[in-house]
């Protein structure tokens, strides 16, 4: 079986800058939950726009499913930027509707299902939300698309513990299983019981790669712990 994604001597360089990503060689197989780790200006964001096509390598390459990301990989990532790109005016049912229309792959009956056992108004405007109720209904809207890999940026971050508990148990029991889910966050130790594998990144090099049973059999500690301990923090 190929690979979910793999990524090829990536590198990435802005102008006047060092290297954001420099010579990451990855691949991601299907139907695992990855956490996405590095401290900030490590290169995740970077790392998560490439795959996304919203910037360009400088060198090397990526792959989904063996396709560079274009027109053809939109229809296999689901994709939870950490800034909502929701218009505030509209509605719940608007968004919906607007996913509904606009992604083939998007399940709305599920979408509103989940909204509704919420007790979530599909009549409220998404600006009168509380931030933690908004970050409910994009993760629904991300985590109701039949994707084949889910990439989650900071989908916990400035929530109340209840709504990241609702937010974990949404993405372990709605994404498709076959497919793989990217988390990347700061808050480590709230995930790190869903995870399959976790990825380090070190001012953009890749210093880890594995399992957390791999982490506690070689470090003795939990990832929370070893994380700490590699970027001193």
């Amino acid at each position: 079986m190929s690979a979910l994604l793999e990524c090829r001597n990536l590198t990435k360089i802005y102008a006047g800058r060092k290297e954001a990503v420099s010579s990451l060689n990855l691949t991601l197989n299907r139907g695992r939950i990855i956490g996405l780790l590095g401290p900030n200006g490590s290169g995740k964001t970077t790392l998560i726009k490439m795959i996304n096509g919203l910037l360009r390598p400088t060198g090397g390459e990526v792959y989904i499913e063996g396709f560079e990301p274009g027109i053809e990989t939109k229809s296999m990532i689901s994709y939870l930027p950490e800034r909502t790109y929701l218009e505030a005016q509209n509605t719940v049912a608007d968004i919906v509707d607007y996913f509904y229309d606009f992604y083939a792959d998007f399940d709305a009956d599920r979408a509103l299902a989940m909204i509704k056992m919420l007790g979530i108004d599909e009549n409220a405007r998404l600006k009168t939300l509380s931030k933690g109720t908004k970050e409910k209904v994009q993760l629904i809207l991300v985590m109701s698309r039949n994707a084949r890999l889910y990439i989650l940026d900071e989908p916990i971050a400035g929530v109340d513990p209840a709504a990241r508990d609702y937010i974990i148990k949404t993405i372990v029991q709605n994404h498709n299983p076959e497919a793989s889910v990217l988390i990347c966050t700061h808050l480590i130790s709230d995930i790190e019981g869903i995870l399959d594998e976790v990825i380090f990144l070190k001012n953009g090099h890749l210093v880890l790669y594995g399992t957390p049973a791999e982490i506690k059999n070689k470090y003795g500690c939990s990832v929370d712990r070893h994380f700490r301990e590699v970027f001193a923090c």
